[in-house]
């Protein structure tokens, strides 16, 4: 059984960084596309960035230049460096992972979904 655990949300100022981290669990994740999505109070899920297995990667374009996505596919982590975080960063952020070839931004995409952990940015 696919299990993802996120872990590294928390409340933080304007401007200043997290680092949110999803451990993958159940199976081998080759082929696997790692990825991060967030949904906010009364909005719908929304893409964050994608990693494939071969580091083939995308991102919202609310969030370039200022989100890093990383995996170690050993470990079968992938961390999410959020930098010059906004007030409208603030969300529940999803780790997800699909057995697809490209990082796709579709939600739909993916099969196996995290619980989600809360990030909080304070003007």
């Amino acid at each position: 059984q696919v299990q993802l655990v996120e872990s590294g949300g928390g409340l933080v100022q304007a401007g200043g960084s997290l680092r949110l981290s999803c451990a993958a669990s159940g199976r081998a994740f080759t082929d696997y596309t790692m990825a991060w999505f967030r949904q906010a109070p009364g909005k719908e899920r929304e893409f964050v960035t994608a990693m494939t297995w071969d580091g083939v990667h995308t991102y919202a374009e609310s969030v370039k230049g200022r989100f890093t996505i990383s995996r170690d596919n050993a470990q079968n982590t992938v961390d999410l460096q959020m930098n010059s975080l906004k007030p409208e960063d603030t969300a529940v952020y999803y780790c997800a992972t699909g057995m697809i070839r490209y990082p796709r931004s579709s939600a739909t995409a993916y099969d196996y979904w995290g619980q989600g952990t809360q990030v909080t940015v304070a003007s």
